[in-house]
């Protein structure tokens, strides 16, 4: 616990500090990254870390995966084909989780919900966008293919909760068992 809460404490100084020159882009994206183990702990100090980032006179959005996904399958319009399909074959997953997965990757509609929410803050000059529930990902998407297509538009700082292990400087492995992905060009604090 203490090095979830000693390490957020890093984090928040490089975000106060505001982005470096970066070789690779200035977007204010921070990730702190944690042990998968430590996903209802996080869970659980949330709220305490929003309720610091806000003394500290951020104006905090949370952008819960969990929301947005959900909020996205709800709206597709082959959903009632789907649920047809599922009740005819129950434990046929990978179909289940490909049609999910295209719900979210398609028309890069997760994406865009990023994206709109940037848009949407980038005029408040205290925004700052906490990203949280990135585990719902699995087995749906990557967030490194996310932050490939953020690439130039991240101009508030945003925060997100990374349940993984680090490699190296630039290298994220999710959930811990995700082969390593170097595709970051974010800023990594923690494990």
């Amino acid at each position: 616990m203490s090095s979830l809460n000693e390490n957020f404490k890093k984090l928040l100084k490089r975000v106060e500090r505001g982005r470096e020159f970066h070789h690779h882009t200035d977007d204010q994206m921070y990730y702190l990254v944690f042990d998968p183990t430590e996903i209802l702990e996080v869970k659980r100090v949330t709220p305490a870390w929003k309720a610091k980032l806000q003394n500290e006179g951020f104006d905090v959005t949370t952008f819960s995966l969990i929301d947005e996904i959900m909020d996205i399958w709800k709206s597709v319009p082959l959903r009632e084909v789907w649920l047809k399909v599922d009740r005819k074959k129950p434990l046929d997953w990978q179909a289940t989780n490909q049609s999910l997965s295209n719900a979210l990757t398609n028309e890069k509609k997760l994406l865009k919900r990023f994206e709109d929410k940037i848009k949407e803050l980038k005029e408040n000059p205290n925004a700052l966008l906490l990203v949280t529930d990135l585990e719902v990902l699995h087995p749906y998407a990557r967030i490194s293919a996310i932050e490939g297509g953020l690439t130039g538009k991240v101009s508030i700082p945003t925060i997100i909760l990374y349940p993984g292990k680090r490699k190296g400087k630039t290298q994220l492995s999710f959930l811990g068992f995700y082969p390593p992905d170097g595709n970051y060009r974010s800023l990594h604090v923690g494990d």
